[in-house]
């Protein structure tokens, strides 16, 4: 009997379901930081009208850019995450190729996967710029006793 390679759809379920995941966070992330971008706008405005002190806006800049760069740094997780989840996922489905399999008057051939062969590697000389010197071994020659 002849089995067909089947798909992992649980591994691939998992996969799904993080990618979503990744997604979500980083869409998050960005509603995050436009609301906090125009928090910031509106205390600009009120400084600008006399509302608020330049000592008030100085400290809501230092808090805004902290909070700015933690979220910049999330999203730059969160987008590597989806991007390894992504790699995985495209793996899984891209080792479900099909494999060839013929009905003849005999029963089923095939199925067996043609092997690549492996080309040689050509091994480079090593460029320098200086001519190596030819070491040569000189005889040594011992003094006789007397």
């Amino acid at each position: 009997m002849v089995k067909v390679k089947r798909m992992n759809e649980s591994l691939f379920a998992k996969l799904h379901k993080e990618l979503t995941i990744a997604g979500e966070l980083i869409r998050a992330r960005q509603e995050e930081k436009q609301g906090l971008l125009d928090e910031f706008d509106e205390e600009a405005k009120r400084y600008f009208f006399g509302k608020i002190s330049q000592r008030a806006l100085a400290s809501s800049v230092k808090k805004t850019n902290a909070e700015l760069k933690r979220l910049d740094q999330s999203t730059r997780e969160a987008i590597s995450r989806a991007r390894k989840v992504a790699d995985d996922a495209a793996k899984l489905a891209s080792a479900q190729a099909p494999v060839g399999f013929r009905a003849t008057m005999t029963g089923i051939s095939g199925g067996k996967s043609k092997v690549a062969k492996k080309k040689k590697k050509v091994k480079r000389a090593k460029a320098s710029h200086k001519a190596k010197k030819k070491v040569t071994k000189r005889k040594v020659s011992r003094k006789k006793k007397r």
